[in-house]
């Protein structure tokens, strides 16, 4: 059971992972690479300036991190033409150096200033009370971020966002700032990204340089796991749907690990399960469609 409430409770917080890639993808509809190093960006900020005793002054450090990586790729993609793939690329790639100057080594132990030891040494926690508890945190982190941002969706330019994702001529008619709205989704996206990089290196205590890795697609298969359940019928359920994609994903996983699907080696075949589960949510809704189509025409045929 215990290994469950940690998947559950790992879900939430990598649910601001899935929404700051559900932004870049889906509203502005761009296919953003800065994601693994800007989560790495926000786990290395957050470790080095919590480790001096500011713990929740590491969260603010590390989305403002998150929002220089975006505006970084913004101003790549906007201001020198750089195609939005090889941006995110170049991004990425710079973010992987910083990262490992930021920290000084390639992992920076603070257990003792994390917010969840803090947490459990003031409540007297312990056992499985702590899962619990944790449980209860990242949720409450999760649905507050999420709801702020389904409100900030809702704003003129939040709007302005969505509409240069849906129509960037049409928006630049209407003399709205394209690039801008671009740039500030980008960061808004990688901030996301970076705060939910701190929330993970404060669960485990630590900040590795391993972290980042495979992070791009886990929040593709949140997204996509989401879409499948709920569809694509609004921004505000989209977002909603991306945080339930990831818990979905991290149960999954869990499970998997826990019936021994692939033997001994299901632990250390985390990414194959990742690959099957993107792939299995892309094939099955294709194959509905196809099915679909064909008894359609079959019935065309028929009223012939």
């Amino acid at each position: 059971m215990q290994v469950y409430i940690t998947a559950i409770e790992e879900g939430f917080l990598y649910g601001l992972l899935a929404l700051g890639i559900y932004i870049s993808l889906r509203i502005l509809n761009i296919p953003d690479l800065t994601s693994e190093g800007s989560f790495g960006f926000g786990s290395a900020v957050a470790a080095v300036v919590a480790a001096q005793g500011f713990s929740f002054l590491s969260f603010i450090a590390a989305f403002l991190a998150g929002v220089l990586a975006g505006i970084v790729t913004g101003l790549l993609q906007t201001k020198l033409r750089v195609h939005p793939v090889l941006a995110g690329i170049i991004t990425m790639s710079g973010l992987y150096s910083i990262n490992l100057m930021v920290r000084g080594s390639s992992n920076l132990n603070f257990n003792s200033n994390s917010i969840f030891t803090k947490l459990f040494n003031a409540l007297g926690i312990s056992g499985t009370d702590k899962k619990i508890t944790g449980l209860a945190l990242g949720a409450a982190i999760c649905i507050v971020i999420l709801i702020l941002t389904i409100l900030f969706f809702r704003t003129h330019l939040g709007l302005c966002i969505r509409a240069t994702g849906d129509n960037p001529d049409m928006v630049k008619a209407s003399s709205v700032n394209v690039d801008f709205s671009l740039v500030f989704g980008l960061a808004l996206a990688n901030g996301l990204i970076a705060l939910s990089g701190a929330l993970v290196s404060h669960y485990l205590g630590l900040s590795d340089q391993s972290f980042s890795n495979g992070m791009l697609i886990y929040g593709l298969a949140a997204v996509i796991i989401g879409e499948a359940l709920f569809g694509k019928r609004s921004v505000a359920l989209g977002l909603v749907s991306a945080v339930i994609g990831s818990v979905i994903y991290k149960i999954i996983v869990a499970f998997v690990i826990d019936v021994s699907l692939f033997g001994k080696n299901s632990e250390n075949l985390m990414k194959l399960t990742c690959a099957i589960i993107v792939a299995l949510t892309l094939v099955i809704p294709e194959i509905k469609r196809q099915v679909q189509n064909a008894k359609v025409k079959k019935e065309a045929r028929k009223n012939a």
